[in-house]
């Protein structure tokens, strides 16, 4: 089998760079490790930058996004009882938009369907040969047979635990994580949201938060040890535990109901440098992971996807190697300042075990100073809005 680029993972960026280069006219094979349906089942964000919404028009698939997308002009933040909104759109002019990615994904998938685009699912035993050569190849099994994929390059969109970014030797590959000392609790619920905008909220008792997906699914989480298990939170407790945590108006009217998807998910950051070698580039998750707390997650992949995209269609025109070469850089000068973003919020908004009561009050400071600088809501409104590309 031959195609000009071989893309590794078949989630949200990996099928969204595979539409731009098809776009443009370039040849892709996707490989996926599950099924379409597992892809399609993942619970995951739904906040989307401007600059996100920008390419997925741009890729061809942002009519229902345009449709059915909740553009939010702001959010809110809590803490010591009280909540203020920071205004995205009088700071920034721009907006963010809750859409979730399942919907996203099946988007993505609906296109390439549409044009006749060759994605393999269900793939074992993926290997990247060659990739500092002339002849870069992949080969994976299906169905107990091995298959090759010759290829010009290889785009790494397989995950924090996928083949990719191992592939990148130890000796080139420098890593950089954080681990927290603490989870998220989350809850799908089909109950109206208790806001039109998200609620970012700081407790003693630890970080919650209010999103949604519509007018009639909410998302909701709490901040909770990694060593707990979600057999251990009945919805009952869940809900009581999310209203401590909030200030009293929203505590009073949030609507409960049963719960139709839970977890607990750990947080970390992560960056990789470099984010390519040879014929392989790194995207999102592969290459780096931000805590979810900034709504970056996707959001950056999304940004990897712009700069690479751009670098190939400019290859493939016969223009010169600059782009292609100086990807990594591009991409990572982005992913540290938005990382940053992340790690800032994450701080400032939860609970640390071993801050003490004096942490917590210097939270407080922060977020009251926060709700009294117009310079510091603008700072915070530029970066949750999406930094420029």
């Amino acid at each position: 089998m031959r195609t000009e680029v071989c893309i590794i993972g078949g989630g949200p960026s990996g099928l969204l760079i595979g539409q731009l280069l098809h776009r443009a006219g370039i040849a892709t094979t996707i490989i996926e490790r599950q099924s379409r349906e597992h892809v399609l089942g993942r619970i995951r964000a739904g906040v989307l930058e401007n600059g996100t919404c920008n390419m997925l028009e741009e890729a061809g698939v942002g009519d229902r996004l345009a449709r059915e997308g909740f553009e939010h002009e702001g959010a809110f933040i809590a803490a010591a009882g009280r909540k203020f909104r920071i205004d995205f759109k009088h700071y920034t002019k721009k907006n963010v938009t809750v859409y979730g990615q399942t919907e996203l994904t099946a988007d993505l998938y609906c296109a390439r369907d549409s044009a006749g685009l060759n994605t393999i699912h269900n793939v074992e035993g993926v290997i990247l040969h060659e990739v500092t050569s002339d002849t870069t190849y992949v080969t994976f099994v299906k169905d107990g047979y091995e298959q090759r994929i010759e290829c010009d390059f290889i785009i790494g969109c397989d995950g924090f635990h996928g083949v990719s970014r191992p592939t990148i030797p130890t000796g080139v590959r420098k890593e950089f994580e954080q681990v927290y000392p603490f989870g998220w609790l989350g809850i799908l619920s089909e109950t109206p949201p208790v806001s039109e905008e998200l609620i970012y909220a700081n407790h003693e008792r630890g970080f919650a938060l209010c999103s949604m997906r519509n007018e009639k699914l909410s998302r909701y989480y709490v901040q909770t040890s990694l060593n707990d298990k979600v057999e251990h939170w009945s919805d009952k407790r869940f809900w009581e535990e999310l209203k401590r945590r909030l200030p009293e108006e929203p505590a009073d009217i949030l609507v409960t109901g049963p719960s139709i998807e839970k977890s607990i998910a750990p947080l970390r950051s992560f960056i990789c440098e470099p984010m390519q070698w040879g014929k392989l580039f790194l995207v999102g998750d592969a290459a780096h992971i931000v805590p979810p707390t900034g709504a970056k997650g996707l959001n950056l992949a999304v940004s990897d996807v712009h700069y690479l995209s751009k670098a190939l269609i400019s290859f493939y025109k016969g223009e010169e190697k600059y782009m292609i070469n100086n990807y990594s850089a591009k991409a990572l000068e982005r992913v540290w300042k938005a990382s940053r973003f992340s790690w800032w919020m994450t701080t400032t908004l939860h609970h640390f075990p071993d801050y003490g009561d004096f942490g917590q009050r210097m939270q407080e400071a922060e977020i009251a100073y926060l709700e009294g600088s117009r310079a510091a809501q603008a700072v915070l409104a530029e970066n949750y809005v999406g930094l420029p590309y």
